[in-house]
């Protein structure tokens, strides 16, 4: 490999990255190279708001008095300065080439300067920050497009925050913490904050709130391009159904591994899929970076398909602050290790912005104890993974549709249909399919559709959520890890626990199934059936005290093959209640 150690040699690199941004450098109508400052015909001049005439036709005169030599000019369409390029040999930190570069830009007045080294790249608007390092140089339409916001650009304060806002036809108001939190954002905003981190409970409205939001900064004159980065398809469905129905006005479309890339104003994404295709933008390309569940997108590998973007980058997450990572706070640049907006879930209950919940909790023996079976003892923590218990399963699914019918009404009066929508947490695909068995043996008069089991290779998966959702059969979906998180259905009266749980963060992300509020049926409150003790591991009772620390730093949810199921080992044993099913009162 060739070691780039002088200034030509990094200008090889530099041409390099140019075409990789789509210049031309051999094109003297985009490049200008080794371009020299006349004192005579620039001198003075620092208005970078204003372009100076074309400087593409410009022959260098013999008999005019130079001040210096910049290595690269770029042009805009009509030949006007966007930027200049200083570069560096590889030994040289390009960062310290400012105060040489400033003048020749300020001279020609071109309003951004770019420094390197043919390694480390720096963009430096310095009309209005400091230089920065990117991962790319930007496109000539990126920079035009940032001329052309500057001139138009307005003041947050004198974009209006709506009070009310339309939403799958419906007419919701603001809330106060909404409110709240847009106003944080005008304030990181206009003080040049360049990333920001919210953390808001599930089923608070984080995604109808950004994109209120987002409305708001392209109505300002600050955002044309957006990319909503997503770690799941679930939560790429509803981000992209959000902005279709808030943001109508915008174009928008998914991104999606194998398909085309296409010049739409909103971008949705998967973190998974950006992480392939992160190279076909420059760094430059989005003026907004939003990121959903950002506490998972930024380990590794991952977070590069966040920081190649030079945006505003605005963080989501409805993990509270005690388990968010402090990397997390790191790239979101929040001091003393605290989101720049919170929200904690103690008022969201208190105000009524979230339902509160109460347990129907019980375990069997078997569930707790194990079992001994000819002198082989069988864990509890191993059930449905090398052992089962027909009548385990089925007591669990007996008792959870008796309390179930029996208080439906008491939780949502307006629930028309019995016993209300039900998400069930199974632990592995084969008990997914015998749980919604079980269930449908005792409704036969609706002929197997009492109960539908929702995973990932479940053929049209996508179809039976909006039925799930839309319809008032499937009543109950029975689910591994794909409703877990990012699954929003309003009308969900019943949670039903058939798995152990250990990480705090999925037990607050799949309790939050059911925490959204449902006013056109009533809605006053949700029960979780409680069947492995998990609410007593975590001391879910009067308030959220959990023990331990939450783990896992990929993106969560089925997002690759799971290992095959083996063959369990069914005992056939008759289970017992270990402790009755009681309730217990929370939020």
């Amino acid at each position: 490999m060739k070691d780039y150690t002088t200034e030509s040699d990094a200008r090889i690199l530099v041409d390099g990255l140019l075409r990789q941004a789509g210049w031309n450098p051999a094109d003297k109508s985009q490049v200008l190279t080794e371009y020299y400052i006349h004192k005579n015909e620039w001198e003075g001049n620092e208005n970078t708001d204003h372009y100076k005439p074309s400087l593409s036709s410009r022959i260098t005169q013999t008999n005019e008095i130079t001040t210096g030599r910049t290595d690269y000019v770029l042009l805009d369409q009509r030949g006007r300065p966007l930027a200049v390029i200083e570069a560096k040999r590889r030994a040289i930190e390009p960062y310290i080439a400012k105060q040489q570069a400033l003048p020749y830009a300020k001279s020609i007045s071109a309003p951004f300067i770019f420094l390197t080294n043919g390694e480390i790249i720096y963009f430096w608007d310095y009309g209005n920050d400091d230089a920065r390092m990117v991962n790319s140089f930007y496109s000539r339409r990126d920079l035009e497009r940032l001329i052309e916001m500057r001139k138009t650009r307005k003041p947050m304060a004198t974009i209006e925050i709506p009070e009310y806002y339309i939403r799958q036809g419906e007419t919701r108001k603001l809330r106060h913490y909404q409110i709240e939190t847009m106003q944080a954002m005008d304030h990181a905003v206009e003080l040049g904050k360049r990333r920001f981190l919210i953390e808001l409970p599930t089923g608070t409205g984080k995604t109808d709130l950004i994109c209120i939001y987002l409305k708001r900064l392209i109505e300002a004159g600050r955002a044309e391009r957006i990319l909503f980065l997503v770690d799941r398809e679930q939560l790429a469905k509803q981000a992209l159904e959000a902005v279709q129905d808030i943001l109508s006005q915008y174009s928008s479309y998914w991104l999606r591994s194998g398909t085309n890339r296409q010049e739409q104003q909103i971008t949705v994404c998967l973190l998974q899929t950006m992480i392939g295709r992160y190279t076909e933008f420059t760094s430059g390309y989005f003026d907004v970076i939003i990121a959903d569940e950002c506490h998972r997108s930024i380990y590794g590998a991952w977070q590069t398909a966040l920081t190649h973007f030079d945006g505003f980058h605005v963080g989501l997450t409805a993990t509270p602050s005690a388990y968010i990572e402090r990397n997390t706070f790191q790239f979101y640049q929040c001091r003393h290790e605290k989101p720049d907006f919170s929200y904690p879930i103690q008022k969201a209950f208190k105000s009524g912005y979230l339902c509160p919940y109460k347990f129907a909790t019980g375990i069997t023996k078997m569930l707790a104890e194990g079992a001994v079976v000819d002198d082989e003892t069988y864990d509890p923590v191993e059930f449905e993974r090398k052992w089962t218990n027909d009548d385990t399963n089925r007591k669990m699914m007996e008792e959870f549709d008796k309390l179930a019918w029996e208080n439906y009404k008491e939780l949502a009066p307006g629930q028309k249909t019995g016993p209300g929508k039900t998400i069930i947490f199974a632990i592995t695909k084969h008990h997914a399919a015998r749980l919604a068995y079980y269930l449908n043996e005792l409704h036969p008069e609706l002929k197997g559709q009492y109960a539908d089991v929702i995973t990932s290779d479940v053929l049209n998966a996508d179809d039976l959520i909006r039925k799930f959702k839309r319809e008032d059969y499937p009543q109950i979906a029975v689910s591994v890890g794909m409703l877990d998180t990012g699954f929003d259905c309003r009308e969900v009266l019943h949670l039903v626990m058939c798995r152990r749980v250990r990480s705090p963060i999925l037990y607050q992300q799949m309790r939050g199934r059911g925490t959204r509020t449902a006013d056109h049926i009533g809605k006053k409150k949700f029960v979780i059936y409680d069947f492995f003790e998990n609410h007593t591991y975590f001391n879910d009772s009067d308030t959220d005290i959990f023990i331990g620390k939450g783990r896992g730093h990929a993106p969560g949810g089925e997002t690759g093959p799971r290992p095959p199921e083996k063959e369990l080992i069914n005992l056939g044993l008759t289970d017992e209640w270990l402790y009755a099913v009681t309730y217990v009162e929370v939020g």
